[in-house]
C-alpha cells in the first residue's frame, strides 16, 4: 500500500493545561500481517508488552501525577519535531527513530518522547518520579523534565478502560554489536543466525526480544505483531549506518510471539514481511514469523563424538530417503521419534535423508520452494521437536542427511523476492534472477551478504540441529549461466564462458567452510552435467582452470539414468543395451559417488521402481530384487526412497506416502512384499559386514572386472576388495532362464567360495536356485585367469560369493 503523507502537525498544548489530554488517533490504516489489525482510529486492547500497571491511587486521573513538583505543570511542553521528521516517523519511514524518541539531554532538562498509538496519556515513572507527558497528536506524547541524566524509567501508559507499565524501547543502546555488523559485512559471519532475526535476551538488565533483519534500501522498517495488534506505528527500527541492518530491542516480547517487518520501499510504498531468519513459523498457510528459544537438550553427545572417526569414504553408507510429512502422514516430528529409527534401523541403513525440511508454503512442491531458510516446517511441530528427532535417529545410529536447497526460492510476496522493495536476494537483472525451469528467482551469489546468508544457513544445520550431511539441490543450475536458457538468453562471465563464478565460488566457500566447522558432516552434490572436480578439494585446480568445488559425494546421475534404461528392456532386448550398464565403471572414480534411486525417479509418470521392470509380477519383483542386489555390490553409495524397500507398484504422493497397506498380514500378496524388504534387509547387513563393499568405493584397485562383456547372457560378474585384499564376487543374471555351470574366473589364492546372498531365494519370494555348499577354485583358465568356478544362475537374479 501507499504511504500516507505526513500529517499536519497539531497546535502544541498550552503549558498551564492539564497533562493528560487524550491523544489524536493514529493515522493510516493498520499494516496488514497474519493477524487482524484494529481499524484506523480505533482503540484496541492494551498492547501485550508488559503486565498490566497496578491500579492508579484513589483520586488520581489519568495521566497526573500524585506528588508535586514531579509531574504536571513541572513538565515543560518540548520543542516539537521537524515536519519532515514528524512525518517520516509517523509513515514508517525514519532511518533513526531512536533520535526522536526517548530520553535526551536538552537545554533545561531531559527530552523524553514517545509514539503510543491510541493511547489517551503516558506517564514517566521511576524511582522517585512519576511525571505525565503532554500529547502532541497522533500518538506522540513528549515533555522535558528537570532532570541532569535519564534515569531507569518505564512508561505508564493509559489506553483509557486499561494501562499497561513497560520500559520505553527507545532507552536502549542498540543490541547488536559492532563486530557482528562488521562480519555480515565482510560476509564472514559464520553464525549469523545469532546476530540476525529474533532473539529474546537480557539487555541493560532487562529481558525482552531484539529484532534485526537487513534490508538496505529501505526508507525504514517497522516490527508488527500480535503484541501491537499488527501495527507497527509504535515500533520502528533504527538503521545501524551503512550495513543495511535494522535494529529494535523490544522490552518484554519473550518466546512465542508472531511478528513480521513492515518495510517502507523507496518509493514510499510498503510491505509486510517474514523474517528472513526466523527460525520459527507459523504452519502455512499462515506466513508469521516467531519468537524462538530452543530448549532441547541433546543427548547424542557419543554419536556426534565419533561420527567423523572413519572418513565417510571409507565407511558404509546407505541411506534411505524419507519424505517426512508423507512417511506417516499425520504424524509429528515426535510421534515419528517413536517409528522412523526403529524402522530404519531394523532395515539395515546407516542413515536417512530428508526431503527439505525448511518451511515451504506449498506442500506439493516437496520442500524445494523455501521461504524459511532457517526454520524447520511448523507442519509437524516445533524446532525443538525436529531436534528430538534428530537425537532420536542420532541415538539409533543412525546418520541424518537433508537436502538444502541454495539454488533459488519462490516469488511469494511476503518473503525474499524484492525483499526491501528492490531485488536483494536475487540478481539485479531480472533475466538473470528468473529461473527458467520453476518460475522461481535464483540467488545473487556474488553479493557478499547473500552468500553470507547461504553459508551460515548450511553450518546452521549442522551446529544447531546436528545435521551429518547436507545434499545439495540442484547445484546444475547454480554452475551454468546457460542453464536452460536460449542462446541470447543469458550473458558470459567475464571469461566469455558459460560458467557462474559467483556461484562456484560459493560452492567452494560454503563447503570449506562447513568441513572446517563441523567435523564429520558430508555434503553430496546433486549435479547433473559432467563438471570437472565436483568432489575435488577447492585447492587443487583441474583442467578447466577451476579449483574443485569440494563436495564430499554427488549423486551418480548417470549411473541412475543408464542402469533404469537397461532394467526397462525386456530381457530378449537387454544385450543390445549392454554397455548402459558397463559404462558406469569408465568414469566411477571421477568422482565420489552415490547411487541414486531416489524420489525423482518414481513420480510424475516415471512409475515405482517395481513397475519399471518388464513381465509379469513375478517377473517384475525378480527384476526388481537382481537390480538391488547389482546396486548394493557396484562401488558408490546407496540411496533408496521409501516405498522401494518393500517393491510398492504405485507412484509416489506426498499427499498419501507409502502405500504401508501391502504389508498389512492380511492382503493376499503380502508375502511378496515382505520378501522384497526382506532382502533389502539381507542387502544392508551383508553391506555393513563386508568391508570389500564399501572400504574402496574411490579406488580403482578396489574394483575388478570378471566379464563385463557376456551381454549374450545379459551377466554381469565382478570383484570388489577390501583394503586388506579380501575379495566378494558379484554375479547378475539379467535373462529369465536358469544358468547352470556357468564359469566365472575367480582369484586363484581363494580356495574355495561360499554364496552369502541371493536375491532368488525363496524367503524373498524367489524360485529358490541357489548354490549349496562350497564352491571349489577349479584350475581351470577362465576370463584370463587361471583359477575359476562352476556355478548355477538363478533367473533374473544376483548372487555374492565370498571365500568359504
Amino acid at each position: 500500500m501507499t504511504a500516507a503523507p505526513p500529517p499536519p502537525r497539531p497546535t502544541p498544548p498550552d503549558p498551564a493545561s492539564t497533562p493528560d489530554a487524550t491523544a489524536e488517533s493514529a493515522t493510516g490504516a493498520a499494516a496488514p500481517g497474519s493477524r487482524g489489525a484494529p481499524a484506523s482510529g480505533t482503540r484496541p486492547p492494551a498492547p501485550r508488552e508488559a503486565a498490566a500497571a497496578p491500579a492508579r491511587p484513589a483520586g488520581t486521573a489519568a495521566g497526573t501525577a500524585p506528588r508535586p513538583g514531579t509531574g504536571g505543570h513541572g513538565v515543560r511542553v518540548a520543542a516539537p519535531l521537524s515536519d519532515e521528521d514528524r512525518g517520516r516517523l509517523l509513515a514508517g519511514a525514519h532511518h533513526d527513530p531512536h533520535a526522536l524518541l526517548g530520553a535526551h539531554p536538552v537545554r533545561g532538562g531531559l527530552l523524553i518522547r514517545t509514539l503510543r498509538p491510541f493511547a489517551s496519556g503516558v506517564t514517566v515513572v521511576a524511582d522517585g518520579l512519576r511525571a505525565a507527558l503532554h500529547s502532541e497528536g497522533d500518538g506522540l506524547f513528549a515533555g522535558v523534565l528537570p532532570l541532569r541524566t535519564a534515569p531507569e524509567y518505564r512508561l505508564l501508559v493509559d489506553y483509557g478502560e486499561s494501562t499497561v507499565t513497560v520500559p520505553d524501547p527507545y532507552r536502549f543502546l542498540p543490541a547488536l554489536g559492532e563486530l557482528d555488523l562488521h562480519l555480515f559485512g565482510e560476509g564472514r559471519h559464520e553464525q549469523l543466525w545469532q546476530a540476525l532475526g529474533a532473539h529474546v535476551m537480557d539487555h541493560q538488565g532487562v529481558t525482552g526480544t531484539r529484532f534485526t533483519v537487513w534490508a538496505p534500501n529501505a526508507q525504514g522498517v517497522r516490527v508488527v505483531g500480535n503484541f501491537n495488534y499488527w501495527d507497527g506505528t509504535g515500533h520502528p527500527m533504527r538503521s545501524l549506518g551503512s550495513s543495511g541492518v535494522w535494529e529494535l530491542f523490544l522490552p518484554g516480547l519473550g518466546e512465542g510471539e508472531l511478528y513480521k517487518f513492515e518495510i517502507t520501499r523507496p518509493d514510499g510504498s510498503r510491505t509486510v514481511r517474514a523474517d528472513p531468519m526466523a527460525r520459527r513459523t507459523e504452519c502455512p498457510p499462515a506466513t508469521a514469523s516467531v519468537v524462538h528459544t530452543s530448549r532441547h537438550r541433546w543427548q547424542d553427545d557419543d554419536w556426534m563424538a565419533h561420527r567423523g572417526r572413519r572418513p565417510v569414504h571409507q565407511a558404509p553408507f546407505s541411506v534411505y530417503e524419507v519424505h517426512l510429512p508423507s512417511w506417516r502422514p499425520g504424524l509429528t516430528y515426535r510421534q515419528l521419534a517413536a517409528q522412523l529409527p526403529a524402522y530404519v534401523k531394523d532395515l539395515g541403513f546407516t542413515h536417512v535423508e530428508f526431503m527439505p525440511v525448511a518451511e515451504h508454503p506449498f506442500g506439493g512442491s516437496w520442500g524445494y520452494q523455501v521461504t524459511g531458510f532457517y526454520a524447520p516446517t511448523a507442519r509437524m511441530g516445533t524446532p525443538d521437536d525436529f531436534k528430538f528427532l534428530i537425537d532420536a535417529l542420532h541415538r539409533a545410529g543412525i546418520g541424518v542427511l537433508m537436502d538444502w536447497v541454495p539454488a533459488h526460492f519462490p516469488r511469494d510476496d511476503w518473503a525474499l523476492a524484492e525483499f526491501d522493495g528492490r531485488p536483494l536476494y536475487e540478481p539485479q537483472d531480472p533475466s538473470r534472477a528468473a529461473h527458467p525451469d520453476w518460475g522461481t528467482l535464483e540467488f545473487d551469489y556474488g553479493r557478499t551478504e547473500v552468500r553470507n546468508f547461504l553459508v551460515a544457513n548450511a553450518v546452521y544445520w549442522c551446529e544447531e540441529f546436528h545435521i551429518d550431511g547436507l545434499r545439495v539441490d540442484a547445484v546444475a543450475s547454480m554452475l551454468y549461466l546457460d542453464y536452460s536458457r536460449e542462446d541470447g538468453g543469458w550473458t558470459p562471465n567475464v571469461h566469455g564462458g558459460r560458467e557462474n563464478l559467483d556461484a562456484v565460488a560459493f560452492l567452494q566457500e560454503m563447503n570449506a567452510t562447513v568441513y572446517r566447522r563441523c567435523p564429520g558432516v558430508v555434503t553430496i552434490a546433486e549435479e547433473s552435467t559432467a563438471w570437472d572436480g565436483v568432489t575435488r578439494a577447492t585447492h587443487h585446480v583441474g583442467p578447466g582452470g577451476f579449483g574443485g568445488l569440494g563436495f564430499g559425494l554427488k549423486w551418480n546421475m548417470g549411473w541412475m539414468h543408464d542402469s533404469l534404461g537397461y532394467v526397462s528392456k525386456e530381457p530378449v532386448h537387454r544385450k543390445y543395451h549392454h554397455g548402459e550398464m558397463t559404462f558406469s565403471m569408465i568414469y566411477a572414480y571421477s568422482e565420489n559417488y552415490v547411487l541414486p534411486i531416489s524420489h525423482d525417479e518414481v513420480v510424475h509418470g516415471k512409475q515405482a521402481l517395481v513397475s519399471k521392470m518388464p513381465g509379469d509380477w513375478w517377473q517384475q519383483r525378480a527384476n526388481h530384487r537382481a537390480y538391488l542386489g547389482f546396486m548394493w555390490a557396484h562401488p558408490g553409495k546407496q540411496l533408496l526412497f521409501m516405498g522401494q524397500e518393500f517393491a510398492q507398484g504405485a507412484e509416489w504422493a506426498e499427499s498419501h506416502g507409502p502405500d504401508w497397506w501391502l504389508l498389512d498380514p492380511s492382503y493376499e500378496a503380502e508375502p511378496d512384499h515382505r520378501g522384497v524388504r526382506d532382502l533389502v534387509r539381507e542387502l544392508n547387513r551383508h553391506y555393513t559386514a563386508t568391508p570389500a563393499l564399501w572400504e574402496r568405493d574411490t579406488e580403482p584397485a578396489g574394483f575388478q572386472w570378471i566379464d563385463g562383456d557376456a551381454s549374450e547372457d545379459n551377466v554381469f560378474s565382478f570383484l570388489r576388495f577390501a583394503a586388506d585384499g579380501s575379495p566378494l564376487v558379484s554375479v547378475t543374471n539379467f535373462s529369465p532362464v536358469v544358468r547352470h555351470g556357468y564359469r566365472i574366473g575367480v582369484p586363484d589364492d581363494v580356495p574355495a567360495w561360499r554364496e552369502v546372498l541371493n536375491t532368488d531365494a525363496p524367503r524373498y519370494g524367489g524360485s529358490g536356485v541357489a548354490n549349496s555348499g562350497a564352491l571349489k577354485t577349479e584350475t581351470v583358465a577362465w576370463n584370463g585367469r587361471t583359477g575359476s568356478v562352476s556355478l548355477v544362475l538363478p533367473p533374473l537374479a544376483t548372487v555374492w560369493l565370498r571365500p568359504a
